[in-house]
């Protein structure tokens, strides 16, 4: 159970970012996701019990602006994973931290003692960062050079591993690290964490290839997602002869009818977009992250609005199935999904949607 996330049997589906308010839509729609603990605690309920295979948070510090400040309030992504896992049976989560803003020591710590709670299911979600008023938050420079962001999450993994599996002490004298007598107990109750990695730049991809589990990455769609796939997996074995999955991200809206869906995505997302909030979001990423080149950020404008940027998934139960069984097809191992009322909503996806992928042979029942 504890490592069913890496059995590769079937495509598996996470829930993204509901830890922060509004989740992925940047909305002013009254019925917008809070972000709550309360809300958090009971969608993880829900999703344990119609098996959905893990929960992905973000980890943020200020939100972007608008007339909702988009992602003002955010839970942490470690204690949030914590109280879950410890309320939860089957699920998996991911905690997703920053290299630039924690220390190896005590992530390492932190992140075998939610493992032990959770009997063996956490995993980490590594981010070079990206965000520069993040950076200014912390006092912090941004290196504007992507390698360097690299190379310090590169010795700030190798520390944690190490850690992770060096009975005793150790000590450390690196680029960016110089560590005296480390050591760490309790070890993760199931060997060394899932590894998941969140970028779409080529040296984001490239420190997946040689580190992750799973890839975490933007992609247009399942055509050119399809090309994406193959191009890391096979870094992954040729340069660094390792195997490793790729996942995406999506946003839902599945309603009985094509209509009901297409009209609730122009509810939340166009008559209700906080326009402003997007601008700003979408700054940030041409500015300072490369996960987008600049034509997806024109192209995407409205995805940014309804999902963050990441793929639509919307339609009645059929279409909606059909879509994902191609993420499946293109090779990827699975994807997030996001709605705007995650609780509320995913019911009705566990119910409609799940069976027609078991049908299809995408998944397996749970």
């Amino acid at each position: 159970m504890a490592k069913a996330i890496l059995d590769g049997m079937d495509f598996k589906l996470g829930l993204f970012s509901s830890n922060c308010s509004s989740g992925l839509a940047v909305t002013k729609a009254p019925d917008r996701w809070s972000g709550s603990w309360d809300d958090n605690l009971r969608l993880a309920k829900i999703a344990d019990e119609v098996g959905i295979d893990f929960l992905l948070p973000i980890a943020r510090w200020i939100g972007y602006g608008g007339e909702t400040n988009f992602h003002g309030s955010v839970l942490d992504p470690i204690t949030w994973a914590a109280g879950l896992l410890a309320n939860t049976k089957r699920i998996f989560c991911f905690a997703t931290v920053h290299t630039a803003y924690n220390h190896p020591i005590v992530i390492a710590k932190q992140m075998a003692t939610v493992d032990q709670i959770s009997k063996g299911r956490a995993g980490i979600n590594v981010v070079a960062g990206w965000n520069k008023p993040e950076y200014d938050t912390f006092g912090m420079d941004l290196p504007q050079d992507h390698d360097a962001r690299y190379a310090l999450a590169q010795e700030w993994l190798d520390v944690i591993v190490k850690i992770w599996t060096t009975p005793g002490q150790f000590d450390w004298d690196g680029q960016f690290y110089h560590l005296q007598h480390v050591e760490g107990l309790p070890k993760p109750y199931d060997g060394v964490l899932p590894i998941l990695n969140a970028g779409s730049s080529g040296q984001g991809r490239t420190y997946a290839a040689r580190n992750a589990n799973f890839g975490f990455t933007v992609v247009g769609g399942p055509e050119d997602g399809a090309g994406v796939v193959t191009a890391i997996r096979d870094e992954a074995k040729n340069t660094f002869h390792r195997d490793m999955g790729v996942f995406t991200l999506g946003h839902v809206v599945v309603r009985p009818t094509q209509q009901e869906a297409e009209d609730f995505l122009h509810y939340y997302a166009e008559e209700n977009a906080d326009w402003d909030a997007v601008e700003n979001l979408m700054a940030l990423q041409g500015l300072h992250a490369q996960s987008f080149t600049p034509e997806m950020l024109s192209m995407f404008r409205g995805r940014f609005a309804a999902g963050h940027g990441s793929c639509p998934l919307i339609g009645d139960p059929d279409t909606v199935a059909n879509e994902i069984a191609r993420f499946a097809e293109a090779g990827f191992g699975g994807m997030t999904l996001a709605f705007l009322d995650y609780a509320e909503e995913l019911p009705y996806f566990a119910q409609e949607v799940l069976p027609r992928l078991e049908a299809k042979g995408v998944r397996l029942p749970r």
